[in-house]
């Protein structure tokens, strides 16, 4: 598109808003589309007539005027019988649907989310007279798209690129994640997320970027996701092959999954693929807060949901790996669990070799004790060469349902399969296979060596939480994690954690082979800075007994799920504050990423009413607590130090 007509359709943008119309018809070319606030407008249009390829742009309305946050962002998709990228021809545009619900979830950051949105579908047809329609959702905080093939059809066709595109109209600065070769024990989703990389800037490993990536582009905030992955389609990451500030869509590598299984997707039509998500915002509260991955998601398909219940879990596995083979090794975990008042304990891999008593055994002692039991398992399968056990029968329909009805009937409340490492459409399937039949037996979920949360959870909400973090067990194996963890931390709630539970296992206050230079209060802001359906509390036994008698009531406290999470301040890499709020009390922590002192001053405005508060910063040196009550209200002002590397947590009970 040239600058003259480029210029045309910032007027045409900017005539709209001021008008405060609503969404319009196609006019010159352009077919635009405004969230329910007006506030984000997204227009598609051809970029030229000579190809009559499609772009869209993103707008954002400010203090200032009008904000082109993404521009002559390409669309289209190929196909192996078709491209539907140029030559194609308006057919016609819906008219603006407003959709406006409001659903429960059991996990995540609230109890009731509303999902208000915007919507139209654009039909185009190509030279060959296929049909593809574009549907476009926009809402107060994103945007997104997804390709339609509307015809009928029982061929199945077959998808072997995306030429979608997000193209920023500005520099800036961007969080990301490598995409990592795929190797025996890492899938892609593995490695740190980098703070200072420049929009643009080629990723240090040749497959590209990782979904989510975080951007600050002038004075807004932009993820990237995407959402709603079903029918056989693959998981995408992001691609550049230059420096300018455009990204593409890129597909699995050929490798992953033991080199089985093809990366292209096919299905008969009609078929829907995945959502392109842009998250927008003027401030990183739009954001962490953001649910919009679930509201572009299917809705729940389980009809009997009152046996899915988040919680805590005891973890054996971080300070004794060979734990889960003992049922005496194991016992104390599901005493500690107990005695917390946490749900649950994770028996890890190879509990099925158990000595010293069976897994029966213990799964019955736990469920006697009010603790249920979390059985790992081994995805593959083919798939995988892994030989963790038990093995070879999440791959296979038969076997896993003959596994999940004996589970059942031993008590087991839930699973953790591990070991994906791929996005070809057969392993994505391979989770939602599973979370379909582990309903059917009232099993929840957990994922591992797993690919990013798409919004599975709404659809199938026994599914729990996910991996896909470098997370707290790298205490045990990666001599850089103590290093890298402070930062590391801090950034995860803007990113990964924005798109769905995260099983980061925290809250480890003493050693492993590499130790933390965290502070003990930092672990401890952990139990409310990053959120998880089933939150494993990671550490020994005894340390956890050895902990002062407030932490330990507060660790009977914080909960897994819940009813409202407020954004409060921070920049990843730095520092970040989060507030959480379960029935009528809220947990806010705060931690710091940097090795200076910071200061945190309380705003409480949202509180309504009178709380009494713990407060929970770090005492005379790394390893200790300095622990305060008080009154706090909604205008109560508190200066809190976040020494280096530290944290803070204040727990409010309302009066």
């Amino acid at each position: 598109m040239n600058k003259f007509k480029y210029t045309i359709l910032i007027g045409f943008i900017l005539t709209m808003i001021s008008n405060s119309c609503s969404p319009v018809q196609k006019v010159d070319d352009h077919w635009p589309i405004q969230s329910p606030n007006g506030k984000i407008t997204l227009v598609i249009n051809h970029l030229n007539k000579l190809d009559s390829s499609l772009v869209y742009h993103i707008f954002m309305k400010s203090e200032k005027g009008l904000d082109t946050v993404l521009s002559n962002s390409s669309m289209g998709i190929e196909r192996s019988d078709d491209s539907f990228t140029k030559g194609l021809k308006f057919i016609s545009v819906s008219e603006t649907i407003e959709i406006d619900e409001t659903y429960e979830s059991f996990a995540g950051k609230r109890s009731q989310i509303r999902n208000h949105a915007m919507g139209r579908t654009f039909t185009f047809e190509t030279l060959n007279g296929n049909k593809i329609e574009i549907e476009v959702r926009v809402f107060d905080d994103a945007t997104a798209f997804r390709y339609i093939f509307p015809e009928k059809n029982e061929k199945f066709h077959k998808v072997l690129s995306e030429t979608t595109g997000f193209n920023f109209y500005k520099k800036g600065r961007a969080w990301m994640q490598p995409y990592d070769i795929v190797t025996k024990w890492t899938p892609a989703y593995e490695k740190y997320y980098e703070s200072n990389v420049q929009i643009g800037e080629i990723s240090p490993n040749p497959q590209g970027w990782c979904f989510p990536a975080l951007f600050k582009t002038g004075a807004n905030w932009v993820l990237l996701t995407e959402a709603g992955l079903y029918d056989d389609f693959y998981g995408a990451r992001l691609h550049n092959s230059s420096s300018n500030l455009a990204y593409t869509i890129g597909l699995p590598e050929d490798t992953e999954a033991n080199g089985i299984g093809v990366k292209e997707p096919q299905h008969t039509l009609p078929w829907k693929t995945p959502w392109r998500v842009i998250v927008l915002g003027d401030n990183l509260g739009a954001i962490v807060e953001t649910d919009v991955v679930k509201n572009l998601s299917k809705p729940n398909e389980i009809e009997n949901i009152d046996w899915i219940k988040p919680g805590r879990a005891s973890w054996s596995w971080w300070s004794d790996h060979p734990s889960s083979k003992s049922y005496n090794s194991m016992k104390p975990f599901i005493d500690l669990a107990a005695e917390m008042g946490w749900e649950y304990t994770l028996i890890d891999a190879n509990w099925n070799t158990m000595q010293d008593g069976s897994i029966e055994e213990l799964v019955a002692y736990g469920n006697s004790k009010g603790v249920g039991s979390i059985l790992w398992y081994n995805s593959g399968g083919p798939h995988n060469t892994v030989t963790e056990e038990p093995r070879d029968l999440m791959h296979d329909s038969v076997k896993r349902k003959e596994e999940f009805k004996k589970i059942a009937g031993w008590g087991v409340k839930g699973i953790k399969v591990d070991f994906f490492q791929s996005d070809k459409p057969f392993i994505l399937q391979q989770y939602l296979d599973i979370l379909k039949d582990a309903a059917a037996f009232k099993i929840m979920v957990n994922f591992h060596g797993a690919t990013i949360p798409r919004g599975w959870e709404r659809t199938y909400p026994n599914l729990m939480t996910m991996e896909s973090v470098r997370g707290g067990e790298c205490y045990s194996f990666a001599s850089e994690y103590p290093e890298r963890a402070p930062s590391h931390n801090t950034i995860l709630p803007a990113t990964r954690n924005v798109v769905g539970s995260m099983d980061y296992t925290p809250v480890t206050f003493s050693d492993n082979e590499f130790p933390h230079l965290t502070t003990n209060t930092h672990e401890l802001a952990l139990a409310v800075i990053f959120e998880s359906g089933w939150q494993h509390m990671a550490d020994r036994v005894e340390s956890y007994r050895a902990q002062p008698d407030e932490v330990i009531q507060f660790l009977k406290d914080v909960p897994a799920s819940w009813d409202e999470t407020k954004y409060i301040q921070g920049i990843p890499g730095n520092e970040m504050v989060i507030a959480r709020r379960k029935g009528n009390n809220w947990f806010i922590a705060g931690i710091n990423g940097e090795k200076t002192q910071k200061d945190f001053l309380g705003d409480f405005s949202f509180l309504t009413g009178e709380y009494d508060a713990t407060f929970f910063s770090d005492g005379k040196d790394s390893r200790t607590f300095s622990i305060n009550k008080s009154n706090l209200n909604s205008s109560s002002k508190v200066d809190l130090k976040l020494s280096p590397l530290g944290g803070f947590v204040i727990h409010l009970k309302q009066k």
